[in-house]
C-alpha cells in the first residue's frame, strides 16, 4: 500500500472510522461538495483546485477496500466466525473442519485472487425449508467454506462503511440491536397515539432483489472495483439444487454472511422515503411495520407505498400478506402489543410452538429417551430465548399441562405394550395393583392424563429430569 494511501501512524483497526465521509458543504449554489484536503487520495493535479463532490470523495477513500479485507488481523477474524458458525458444506462437500487445512496449502493463490479481483465464487447449494405455519418453502443458498470466509471478511469491512448511514428505525441483522429493540420501537410508537398499523410484507424479497439496483447502491459507498466485481459475481453465482445449476438474475438468497448487509443496503431507500414522509415505522430486515394515527392514513399510506416499491425498487408487495389494523391485529417478529401496551405472542407464533411440542414428543422418533429429553430442552431454550421479552404470558404458561400430556403420552407409547407399561409403573413407584392400568386399551392421550400415569410421571420428577416447560426457564 503506498504513503499516500497508508500515512504513518494510522493502524488498519483506525482506518475504517474513516470510511463514511463527513456531512457534505454546500457551496453558494446548493451543490455538495468536500474541498479537497491533504487526506483524500484523489487530489487533483497540481494547480487545479476543482472541489469533489460527496460521491467522488467517497469513491476515493474507498478505492482500496480490498487491502483490509487481506489483512491478516481481517481474515482470521472472519475464519474464527466461519468456523464459530459451523453450517453445512457447499456444492465442493468441504467442511468447516477443512477449511484450516485448504487456507495453509492455498493461502497466497487465495489472496492474490482477491488482490487482482479475480476470484470467482461457485454456485451455491439450493436447499429449502418449510415455511413457518406451512405456507410454502424458503430457498435457502449455502456457499461453500471458502466463499463463507471471502464474504465475512468483506461484510466485517463493508459494515463499518454501511452500517452508520442505516436509519435509526432498521433493527435487522446490525451490530448492537435485535428483534427486541424492534418491537420496544414498535410499542413506544404505539404509546405515542399511533394505533394503526400498515403492515408491509414483501413478496419473496431475497429472492426477487435487482441485481443492477444493488450495486448502483453500492456504488455509492464503495470505489473499489474489485470488491464491486466480486460481489457482483457473489450475487449472480448459479443456483445448484438436484444436480442441476441454475443461473441467477436476480435475488440473494438466504445463507451468505453478506446477504443481511446487502439487504439493508437496498431497503434503506425504503427507509429514506419513510423518514422523508414524516411516518414512523420499525423495520427488522423486510418485515416492516409503519404506524399511523387512522385507518384512512393507513389505507393512503399503504397504497402509495405499495407503488413506490414497485417503481424504485422493483419488488412486489404481496397483496394477501399486507394490511392495515390495530397493533394486537397484525403480527410483528412473531409478536403482537396489546390494547394495554403489552408485548404478548401472536396465536400464529403459539399454534407454530404446539405444532413443535407434537414433533418433538413423537414417540416414533428412533431417540433414546435422553436424546429426546436434550432435543427438546434445546428447541424450548432457543424458543424462549426470544420470546421471553414477552410481557403477556399467561396463552403460554396456559399450554404447559398441555405440554406434559405430551410428555406422558410419549412415554407411554414407548413403554409399548401393556406388560412393558405395567413395569414402567411399578419401577415408578405405583403399587402393583395400581399398575394393572397399564393393561388398559384406551388410546395414549386419554391414558396420558390418567391418574396413575400422572401420579408416576408426576410434574415433580418431570422437572427433576429436566423435562422443561416455559415457566421452568422464566424463574
Amino acid at each position: 500500500m503506498s504513503e499516500q494511501r497508508r500515512q504513518p501512524g494510522r493502524t488498519d483497526r483506525e482506518m475504517p472510522a474513516r470510511l463514511t465521509p463527513a456531512q457534505p458543504i454546500p457551496d453558494a449554489g446548493g451543490k455538495e461538495v468536500v474541498r479537497a484536503a491533504a487526506t483524500v487520495e484523489a487530489s487533483p493535479p497540481l494547480g487545479e483546485s476543482s472541489p469533489l463532490t460527496a460521491k467522488e470523495r467517497q469513491r476515493a477513500l474507498t478505492a482500496h477496500l480490498m487491502e483490509q479485507v487481506c489483512a491478516p488481523a481481517n481474515l482470521n477474524r472472519a475464519y474464527a466466525r466461519v468456523k464459530a458458525n459451523k453450517g453445512s458444506p457447499g456444492i465442493d462437500g468441504m467442511s468447516v473442519g477443512k477449511l484450516g487445512g485448504w487456507i495453509k496449502r492455498h493461502k497466497q493463490t487465495f489472496i492474490a485472487s482477491l488482490l487482482d479481483g479475480s476470484y470467482q465464487p461457485q454456485p451455491v447449494r439450493g436447499v429449502q425449508i418449510p415455511k413457518p405455519g406451512g405456507k410454502g418453502m424458503r430457498q435457502l443458498g449455502i456457499p461453500t467454506v471458502v466463499d463463507r470466509l471471502v464474504q465475512q471478511a468483506m461484510l466485517q469491512v463493508l459494515q463499518a462503511i454501511l452500517d452508520p448511514t442505516f436509519s435509526a428505525s432498521s433493527y435487522g441483522f446490525r451490530p448492537g440491536r435485535s428483534a427486541h429493540d424492534a418491537l420496544a420501537a414498535a410499542r413506544q410508537h404505539v404509546a405515542d397515539g399511533r394505533t394503526i398499523v400498515v403492515d408491509i410484507d414483501l413478496e419473496k424479497f431475497f429472492d426477487k432483489v435487482n441485481h443492477d439496483i444493488l450495486m448502483a447502491r453500492l456504488g455509492r459507498w464503495v470505489g473499489d472495483k474489485r470488491m464491486l466485481r466480486i460481489i457482483g459475481r457473489f450475487l449472480r453465482a448459479g443456483l445448484m439444487q438436484g444436480g442441476v445449476c441454475v443461473s441467477r438474475e436476480e435475488g440473494t438468497p438466504q445463507g451468505g454472511p453478506l446477504s443481511p448487509l446487502l439487504a439493508n443496503l437496498l431497503l434503506d431507500d425504503l427507509d429514506k422515503e419513510l423518514e422523508k414522509r414524516g411516518l414512523r415505522f420499525s423495520r427488522y430486515a423486510d418485515d416492516c411495520n409503519i404506524y399511523v394515527g387512522s385507518q384512512a392514513a393507513a389505507e393512503r399510506v399503504l397504497e402509495s407505498l405499495t407503488g413506490w416499491i414497485t417503481r424504485h425498487l422493483r419488488l412486489e408487495v404481496s397483496a394477501s400478506k399486507s394490511g392495515t389494523g390495530r397493533p394486537w391485529e397484525r403480527k410483528f417478529l412473531g409478536c403482537i402489543i396489546t390494547a394495554a401496551l403489552l408485548i404478548a405472542i401472536a396465536p400464529a407464533s403459539l399454534a407454530r410452538f404446539q405444532d413443535q411440542v407434537r414433533e418433538k414428543w413423537n414417540a416414533r422418533q428412533p431417540l433414546t429417551t435422553n436424546e429426546l429429553r436434550d432435543q427438546w430442552r434445546s428447541y424450548l431454550r432457543g424458543w424462549w430465548g426470544y420470546f421471553r421479552l414477552t410481557e403477556y404470558r399467561r396463552p403460554i404458561f396456559e399450554k404447559e399441562g398441555w405440554i406434559r400430556r405430551h410428555i406422558r403420552k410419549c412415554f407411554w407409547q414407548r413403554w409399548h405394550s401393556s406388560k412393558g407399561r405395567e413395569a414402567a409403573l411399578q419401577r415408578l413407584g405405583v403399587p402393583a395393583r395400581r399398575a394393572e392400568v397399564g393393561r388398559s386399551s384406551r388410546g395414549a392421550w386419554r391414558m396420558a392424563r390418567h391418574p396413575v400415569v400422572q401420579e408416576a410421571l408426576k410434574n415433580k420428577i418431570l422437572r427433576k429430569y429436566e423435562f422443561l416447560v416455559p415457566s421452568d426457564l422464566a424463574r
